[in-house]
């Protein structure tokens, strides 16, 4: 095939406030403030970036970070890229991230694996799941999004084996299996962090993982590995794959399905099988709590909106009490930048899912969630984390007060109100958000931090008033009674700061 629509050259990454652009350009203008898309394009467009950066410019160690800065790294994958320019075509003899020796698999129409797509008997609910043309650089983007957060299902077609004797695409009938979802999804869908700087370039820099911190990983046999489009797998278990199973590389960019464009679609089937976080793998970009018997991962959860997870992600910062999530990426840069920065922001995201009989789909409540808290480097400390973990507790307590006031309020009409509840606890979430910046900001503990606490914890009992106020009516008698009786008192929450 002719060799057509490089990634180097062609604009197909979207980036906020810009539009589409290149590698190129991203690798070349300092002015690109932070990547686009949903959450999962921007957790896979993170990755590849990052892949690139690793295999162009991974530092010794943190002095050698600090030294090559944001713009040395960029600088050398510029030429890194240029080095490799013939194997970033979408088309082609060798094309990017794909396997033209799967292409007796068959074809898969592009909505088949895209989440928001409706596709067979499913109900289509606005023009979003409407299944439409792509162009080559949607195509582009999707491919990547494949590579680590493919859902499992029966649409992957694993008759097709390329491992002679690799029994991974078996049931234990020997017929053809489903699916397994993506090592970046996982079952319900995993949460994803990573440290942002004032620009994409910054960004890259603060996540760049140097060689001393990687030999230190044990879950990385094979360090850091080479890079997918240096030296793609012949097969599911090919001595490749295997190596892949182990590195960086293969955490970065996990090849988890083995893909082949076409026309109207591509050749798909299940590629490389990662181990996941119970077998002791992980993304560098996910939160695990190792501490109890079975591993727990931290799960996208659209009810409890990512930045409620914060004092999770810093658990480390107290250390009187026991290690809580873990996440690596967060862990190896926040030191540094700290350190490198006066400020950085922490950014959470992933997709939700939902599984039936080894089905993986989006349904219901499940959705993309992100968020992004911005850290003040200068304040960042046990006391900083301290007071935003009590100011956090007591949210979490009036959260719960709220649940109960608005249950017995319904309890005293003689109805189930349980949903109700629910409802209005999300409601004062929903409302608190907005605040939480301010309160991060505020848990400096001087004079001016105390004052804004005060102010803040007024706005967010309030905050529970309203919330009670719009699920509990009080028209009529009975129900100003029981309103009355079942009111949320928050005076020993505006007590405790003052």
């Amino acid at each position: 095939m002719e060799n057509r629509f490089n990634l180097i050259d062609e604009p197909w990454i979207p980036v906020a406030d810009v539009g589409r652009v290149s590698l190129r350009q991203i690798f070349s203008d300092p002015t690109y403030r932070s990547l686009g898309g949903n959450p999962v394009q921007k957790i896979a467009l993170m990755k590849l970036l990052l892949a690139i950066a690793q295999a162009a410019a991974t530092p010794d160690d943190d002095k050698a970070w600090r030294e090559i800065g944001s713009e040395g790294v960029c600088g050398r994958c510029l030429d890194y890229l240029e080095q490799w320019h013939e194997r970033f075509y979408l088309y082609g003899e060798k094309p990017f991230l794909q396997m033209p020796a799967i292409a007796a698999a068959a074809v898969q129409p592009f909505g088949a694996v895209l989440p928001e797509v409706s596709t067979g008997n499913t109900t289509i609910l606005s023009e979003v799941q409407i299944a439409r043309a792509l162009e080559d650089a949607d195509k582009a983007l999707l491919l990547l999004t494949q590579m680590g957060f493919a859902l499992s299902g029966k649409k992957t077609d694993n008759k097709i084996v390329l491992s002679a004797g690799y029994a991974g695409k078996r049931n234990e009938k020997g017929k053809a299996s489903t699916g397994k979802p993506g090592p970046s999804v996982a079952y319900m869908g995993l949460l994803h962090n990573y440290l942002l700087g004032a620009n994409i370039h910054e960004s890259i820099w603060l996540n760049l993982i140097p060689t001393e911190q990687i030999q230190d990983n044990t879950m990385f046999q094979h360090g850091l590995g080479v890079a997918p489009w240096e030296n793609m797998p012949d097969g599911e278990a090919c001595p490749v794959a295997l190596e892949l199973k182990e590195a960086v590389m293969g955490r970065l960019i996990p090849l988890c399905r083995f893909c082949l464009l076409h026309d109207d679609g591509f050749h798909y089937s299940e590629g490389i099988a990662h181990a996941g976080y119970k077998e002791g793998m992980v993304d560098p970009s996910v939160a695990i709590n190792y501490s109890g018997k079975e591993p727990k991962a931290l799960w996208v959860d659209p009810e409890k909106r990512p930045w409620r997870e914060l004092t999770s992600l810093l658990s480390f910062f107290d250390q009187q009490s026991s290690k809580g999530f873990e996440c690596w990426q967060i862990n190896v840069g926040l030191d540094r930048a700290r350190d490198a920065t006066k400020m950085f922001g922490l950014w959470s995201g992933g997709l939700r899912v939902s599984s039936t009989a080894g089905e993986q789909f989006v349904s219901g409540n499940d959705d993309f969630v992100e968020s992004l808290v911005w850290l003040h480097s200068d304040m960042l400390g046990a006391v900083w984390f301290t007071q935003l973990k009590a100011e956090m507790d007591s949210l979490n307590q009036l959260a719960k007060g709220l649940y109960g006031c608005v249950a017995g309020f319904f309890k005293e009409q003689k109805v189930d109100g349980l949903k109700m509840a629910a409802q209005a606890s999300h409601l004062f979430w929903q409302l608190s958000e907005r605040d939480f910046q301010t309160l991060v900001n505020a848990c400096d503990p001087d004079e001016q931090g105390s004052s804004q606490r005060q102010q803040l914890r007024r706005r967010f009992a309030s905050y529970i008033q309203q919330a009670y106020d719009q699920f509990c009516p009080r028209e009529t008698a009975r129900q100003l009674d029981a309103w009355a009786k079942c009111r949320p008192n928050n005076s020993k929450y505006l007590k405790q700061e003052s």
